[in-house]
């Protein structure tokens, strides 16, 4: 991947014809943006579970026609549980461990979504984003591997990369965080906690769910603002770090901080998904520091903006968008990023 131009406006740092490296793009960010702040962090938790009340009141007590709307918002406000986890996890929350572990366990077990599987792997896309053969987040087959697939596989695999994307985090979720092979031996035992958290979840809740408002009220109170959720999920990670001229390396030519930086996605959606889930698509400067709170990533990206300017990749959430990254990312390309699936065919 050729290095943007760099163009800083901070008089203080010039790296003018110098090797870009995380360091020295950290210096450039307010002090500010690393700080917790307990009052921010506890209202962003208070109020998170304010909306996901109202949002399961509204699903209550909705006509039929407006179930989709009040699905749609329960399933967002959730999504930003997953985000108060996300911190956690980074240990961005709070400063004692147990208490981001404890917070983290709670608000995804709502989700089903083991907390310690999810923060390890996690981890493993921080360390490695966009090094092809190492990164687990939407990481595009090379063609040799794809040949190699099997019918089901194949045409299952089109479907994710294509606009059946908003699946993909389910499978993601149930086929890779509950196999224990995933994980080194030191990380196992805190992995079965996790496991075991989110299957009691589902023990307790679902069968009380079921018997107190039948089969229908599980679906309607549960399922679909879960895949709601799930729609956010696959749409975020996708659009995160993918884009038809984004570059996945191969693992010798990689660079930590072009990876981060250039190779990472801010996207704006509309204001009501970015209060509901803590701006969390403000996305470069989490890929440059997991340091850096949920509620500072606006100040940080500011930052960023002015000294690094049009280097940065700044889109708006649009179906255009969705369209170009499904259509277009779908199998590695070592010079063009990407290749279609009917451009690979074609070549053949």
């Amino acid at each position: 991947m050729t290095a943007p131009t760099i163009q800083s406006h901070n008089p203080a740092l010039d790296l003018t014809g110098s090797k870009l490296r995380l360091k020295d793009i950290l210096k450039t960010l307010p002090r500010e943006s690393f700080q917790r702040n307990m009052q921010k962090a506890w209202t962003m938790v208070l109020v998170n579970v304010l909306m996901v009340g109202l949002g399961y009141w509204a699903i209550q007590t909705s006509p039929w026609f407006l179930l989709p709307f009040a699905w749609v918002f329960t399933g967002t406000a959730l999504t930003g549980f997953f985000v108060i986890s996300h911190d956690c996890g980074h240990r961005s929350f709070a400063k004692r461990r147990w208490v981001n572990d404890l917070v983290g366990h709670i608000f995804m077990a709502p989700l089903i979504y083991p907390f310690h599987c999810w923060r390890i792997l996690h981890n493993q896309h921080h360390n490695h984003t966009n090094k092809m053969d190492v990164d687990n987040a939407w990481q595009p087959f090379r063609p040799e591997v794809y040949d190699e697939f099997g019918t089901v596989r194949r045409v299952g695999y089109e479907h994710m990369r294509g606009r059946l994307w908003w699946l993909a985090s389910i499978l993601h979720w149930g086929i890779i965080h509950f196999d224990l092979s995933q994980y080194e031996p030191k990380d196992r035992d805190k992995v079965k906690v996790s496991i075991a958290v989110v299957v009691l979840f589902a023990a307790i809740v679902f069968p009380t769910l079921i018997a107190t408002t039948g089969i229908w009220g599980f679906v309607k109170f549960w399922l679909v603002p879960w895949l709601v959720y799930h729609f956010w999920m696959s749409t975020f990670t996708l659009v995160h770090h993918t884009l038809p001229d984004i570059h996945f390396s191969e693992p010798e030519d990689w660079d930590a901080a072009q990876a981060q930086l250039f190779g990472t996605v801010h996207c704006e959606y509309p204001f009501w998904v970015e209060f509901l889930c803590h701006h969390i698509n403000v996305h470069i400067p989490h890929h440059l520091s997991t340091a850096i709170p949920s509620y500072n990533l606006r100040l940080a990206h500011r930052s960023l903006q002015k000294t690094w300017g049009n280097s940065l990749q700044e889109h708006h959430f649009s179906w255009k968008l969705m369209k170009q990254i499904t259509d277009k990312c779908h199998l590695y390309h070592p010079t063009y990023a990407y290749q279609s699936f009917e451009e690979y065919q074609s070549k053949r």
